[in-house]
């Protein structure tokens, strides 16, 4: 894996589920065992969760709640149901870690060896978080970390990346972000940093207007040159 690349920027920016943790599936089996406690049988595909998990904020809630009336009926409180969904998501990284994404590895190592600034800003929660630290050591070596706890607006609203760029970066700097998804993406593009898709090959995001014109990588691995 050429790193040369990255002395190109002097801050990285990441997402954090699906991009360089393959979390996405473990999300994915929380929202069916959350509706399961509940009575409810959700036969949704993982292709069908990802089109309503990665678009708008509120998707997940409002195509479950239409999935399921009486559900909503039960519980109308949709934060409820996601603090049973996070115990969920808990029980199964206990269960088994969470894999690091093709090529994080040596792009962390090598991001730490040429001391380049790098933050995590990710949607996830600071205990989420650190569960998945324990697991994989390599995250520990990334010093600065925006979680769901230190912003309001959850993307693709700008802030949490505005925030990470006014903690950690300085006049001048070159700034590059990553993003697995349209709403980090949205997010992502609001920003002065350079904006860098990582998603497999067969993604629908492909397809859409919105990433069209974007850099794009398969995964991290496959970045040979400056984006």
């Amino acid at each position: 894996m050429t790193m040369q690349w990255i002395h190109h920027y002097q801050l990285f920016l990441f997402d954090f589920d699906g991009l360089l943790v393959n979390t996405e599936h473990l999300h994915y089996q929380a929202y069916l065992r959350m509706c399961a406690q509940r009575g409810f049988t959700l036969n949704w595909s993982f292709q069908r969760y990802s089109d309503a998990a990665h678009h708008q904020p509120t998707a997940l809630r409002d195509q479950i709640y239409a999935e399921f009336p009486a559900l909503q009926a039960q519980e109308p409180n949709w934060s409820v149901l996601y603090e049973d969904k996070k115990r969920a998501f808990l029980a199964l990284l206990q269960e088994g870690a969470a894999q690091l994404m093709p090529g994080v590895h040596s792009l962390l190592l090598a991001l730490q060896q040429a001391d380049i600034r790098r933050c995590v800003v990710t949607h996830s929660p600071l205990a989420v978080i650190q569960t998945i630290r324990e697991q994989n050591p390599i995250l520990d070596t990334i010093p600065y970390w925006i979680t769901r706890e230190d912003y309001t607006h959850p993307k693709p609203h700008p802030e949490c990346y505005q925030l990470a760029i006014k903690r950690y970066a300085r006049e001048d700097d070159r700034i590059i972000g990553f993003e697995d998804s349209p709403r980090g993406l949205n997010a992502l593009l609001q920003t002065p940093a350079k904006a860098v898709l990582i998603c497999p090959p067969d993604s629908p995001y492909l397809n859409q207007t919105l990433v069209s014109h974007l850099c794009y990588y398969p995964t991290f691995t496959a970045i040979q040159s400056t984006p």
